[in-house]
């Protein structure tokens, strides 16, 4: 694993992100709350668990201690989530862009339902971007359920190729 590819793999998250923040900025807060049949029932929530699992990542490769699920504690509003959601893509870019590329094997632990895991730096990057290229897919299909149409591409070939949403 190289610091190149990490990077990559962090540049296209946040692209990614960018893209799903301008979607949901155009959507009413009834569609933003609308109850839906999902792994979490509405759009905030799986927004909200995005956000939560990007900012607990940065805390456990940070080590930080007694870190903390935002969405065990979040109430705000849409606005106040995607302030919150470009600080951690800033974050996790600077994290993953100062992170030692001697350090990529170091063991990350931490606890996920009171179970400790242990994998790799370079592995716990790489599930970190699964886990929300997942939960990015859900949305889109929220999105659709409430009525929004106004997607654009997302997909890892169209970063590749153009290094633009469109």
């Amino acid at each position: 694993m190289t610091k190149k590819y990490l990077l990559e793999i962090a540049n296209y998250s946040n692209w990614t992100d960018s893209a799903v923040i301008k979607w949901l900025e155009q959507i009413s807060d009834e569609q933003w709350e609308k109850e839906i049949a999902s792994s979490f029932n509405s759009i905030a929530k799986t927004a909200i668990h995005l956000v939560s699992a990007k900012k607990i990542w940065i805390d456990f490769w940070k080590n930080v201690a007694n870190p903390v699920f935002l969405s065990a504690r979040f109430t705000g509003t849409k606005s106040e989530l995607i302030e919150i959601w470009k600080k951690t893509m800033d974050d996790y870019q600077d994290l993953i862009a100062n992170y030692p590329e001697a350090n990529y094997s170091q063991i990350i632990s931490f606890k996920v339902r009171g179970k400790e895991w242990k994998m790799e730096f370079a592995q716990t990057v790489l599930h970190h971007n699964n886990h929300a290229t997942y939960h990015r897919g859900q949305l889109v299909t929220m999105l659709r359920q409430v009525g929004f149409t106004g997607f654009s591409n997302t997909d890892l070939a169209t970063y590749f190729v153009t290094g633009s949403v469109g």
